[in-house]
Order: structure tokens, then sequence, then C-alpha cells
């Protein structure tokens, strides 16, 4: 009889999670304990930082515990796991350039803190190890679609640290009966994910030059494709790696955790430009403003206009365009000042539209309101990402 591939779905664990502070490991906190799980988090705010976790520690206090500690500590990791059901393993040092300029601490976190994390975990006695694996193993492979058991030659000292993790949960599969699923992650996005800093991830540092009136850099032509990830998607899949029934054909498996689409750069641009400018208007012209530039030579921003296109075109496309949002942006201003009661208006922060608004103002007879602007990093992490959470 064939066993059921699903046999922890309605249980409560202890479940440990690296990196527990940071982007995906708050994010997969954050479920665990809405499953009814407990939850020991490790983490030594690298990349990580206290208000992603803070909520957990007020919610639950008697679910959720923070060790502060490094997965290059044994002793550190021995501690999180004690008593664990699972482990989650999310720490590492991402970003490619970062291995590139300092291999040494990549592979330091990311293999030996790895290599700890499975160490503590088959001594604690731990049912399966969950880790984060990475597209990047693919490293030179042009075949599509990406199938898990065809990789290429790794391109990156951090492409190396993740296939080295693969390699080793193999091993302890097979010598210490350390059961384990890991996860090659496509390009996650989602609330929380960090916008600052050198190594930020491509979507949160495009629309961190949105909200800021500024034109997103691309390298290259903007055809370069990712396929870019959700990070309910990523949650699902960390559950799915939890209710595998031990001993199935599931587990001791890599699986790659991808939406199964490409989106080249360009069409990402369009994407964000489109949601965002309907929270700030502003952020259409500040994108067309570099329509000239483009022509100028100064930018390289293909999905505006093509290299061929000329000055002279460039401008045309702008002011026809200008004229329209224009007459829109005024029908939406006359429209929410004359909206009975309502005196905040949230168009952006264009001196453009706040020129508008105040003639507006005048010519139809209101006297006071309150103008707030909405171009803040905030709503990226609500309304852009609840959009494309609906869109699949």
């Amino acid at each position: 009889m064939r066993k059921d591939s699903r046999e922890n779905e309605n249980m409560s664990y202890r479940i440990t999670i690296t990196g527990g502070a940071g982007f995906i490991g708050s994010n997969l906190c954050e479920a665990m304990l809405s499953d009814g799980h407990s939850v020991v988090c490790l983490d030594n705010f690298a990349t990580g930082f206290m208000h992603n976790i803070r909520p957990f520690m007020e919610a639950y206090p008697d679910r959720f515990k923070l060790i502060e500690g490094d997965i290059r500590s044994l002793e550190d990791c021995r501690r999180a796991v004690e008593g664990a059901d699972y482990v989650l393993h999310q720490a590492a040092l991402g970003s490619v350039p970062r291995s590139i300029k300092d291999p040494i601490t990549s592979n330091a976190v990311n293999i030996d803190g790895t290599l700890n994390m499975m160490i503590a975990s088959r001594d604690a006695g731990v049912k399966r190890f969950i880790f984060a694996a990475s597209s990047s193993t693919y490293g030179d492979s042009t075949a599509l679609p990406k199938v898990e058991d065809k990789i290429g030659n790794p391109l990156s000292p951090y492409a190396v640290t993740k296939y080295v993790a693969e390699l080793y949960a193999d091993v302890f599969w097979k010598v210490y009966g350390l059961e384990y699923i890991g996860l090659r992650y496509f390009n996650v996005f989602g609330r929380r994910q960090d916008p600052n800093g050198a190594y930020a991830a491509v979507i949160p540092l495009f629309v961190k030059k949105f909200i800021s009136h500024e034109s997103p850099n691309i390298n290259g032509d903007g055809t370069y494709s990712r396929d870019f990830t959700y990070i309910d998607n990523v949650i699902e899949m960390n559950r799915l790696a939890l209710q595998a029934a031990s001993g199935s054909a599931a587990v001791n498996q890599i699986y790659n955790t991808a939406y199964g689409d490409r989106t080249t750069l360009n069409q990402l641009v369009a994407y964000l430009r489109e949601f965002l400018s309907d929270f700030d208007p502003a952020i259409i012209d500040a994108c067309l403003i570099d329509v000239i530039n483009l022509a100028r030579g100064k930018y390289n921003f293909a999905d505006v206009l093509t290299n061929n296109e000329t000055l002279e075109n460039a401008a045309k496309i702008q002011s026809e365009f200008m004229a329209k949002k224009e007459e829109r942006t005024h029908e939406n201003v006359v429209k929410t000042l004359q909206t009975p009661g309502l005196r905040s208006v949230s168009f952006g922060g264009s001196k453009r539209v706040t020129e508008l608004i105040t003639r507006v103002k005048a010519t139809q007879g209101i006297e006071d309101y309150t103008y707030l602007d909405i171009s803040t990093e905030a709503f990226f992490t609500t309304s852009l990402l609840s959009t494309k959470k609906a869109d699949g």
C-alpha cells in the first residue's frame, strides 16, 4: 500500500529556523507560528533585523524564542536545535557580488555554518533538515527549463557554497540517516525584503529608485530574464517539505522553488512602473524624463525607446504622453477634492501635481485640505506585493 506523502499536515512541532530575522526567515517564522508550531529563531543579525521578529516575540511569548548566535559556532547551533523536530535552515550570506569580493566569509558562513547545523541536527535527533538551496547552482547551464538533476558549472563562490550544501545534505542522509529536502530558490521577492545596502535584490532596488522618482539602472539591453518568485510560494514549499512523509520518495530530494515563468528586466521595470504609478503618478513622470536622456546616450532604458529612435521622437512621445497624463490627473484631482468631507489628498510628491492641485483648488472654490505624500518605501511591502500575490 502506498504511503501518504503528507503525513504531518495537522500536527504541531518545534521548528528551528536559522536566519529567522531575515527576509525569508522572518516570513517563515510568521507562517510556522500561524500554523500552530513552536519556533526557535537563530540569527546573528548580520543581514536580519530585530523589527522583523519583534511582533512574534510579543504575540507568541510561549511559542517563539530568539537565540542570538552565529551558525559558524557549533555550540550556538546545538543550543538552537535542542528539542527540535525540524530545521528550516535559511541563514546564509547571499549575493554573488559579495561572494566574489569576499569568498572566505561566504565560505565560512554558507559551508562551515551549514555543516555545523547538520552536525547539530544529527546529534539532536532532528527528523528532517530542510534548507535553502539556490538557483545559482545551475551555473553556466543554458538548458531550459531548469531541471533539478541537470546543472552546469558554478560561476561564483556563492554558487559553489550552495552546491556544496546540497552535497553535504545527501552525504548526511546516506551516512547518518538525517533526512533532508533542499529548495532551490529563484529570485525571491516580497514583504520585509530590504531595499538598502550594496547587495540589495533587484526588485526592492528598482522600487526604491522609483519611489525616489529616479529611473532604475539596467545593465545591458534589459532582455536578460529571471524567474521571480513571490515569498508566499517559498512559504508553501517549506510547508510541503515539512509535511512530506518520512521514507517517502518526496524526501531526500532537491526541488526548484520558482514561479515557472521568465520576466525580462525591461518587463520588470514596466510592471513596477505601472503598479507604483497607481499610488504616485510622479513615477511615470520621472521615467519619461529619462526618455530624452536615453536618446542622448545617457541611459540604456530599452523598454521606453529603442536605441535607433531620435531625440525628436523621444520628445514627441514624452509630450503626447504628458498631455494625456495631465488630463487624467486633472480629472482625478477634481474628483477627489470635491468628495464631501474629504480633505486628504494622496497624489504623490510631484511638483507638477502639487501645482495642479493648487489650481484646481482655486477654480473649484476648495479652501483647505491636507496634502499627503505617499511616495515612501512603506507601500512597497503592502500594496505592490499584494498585487503580485494575486497575480500568482
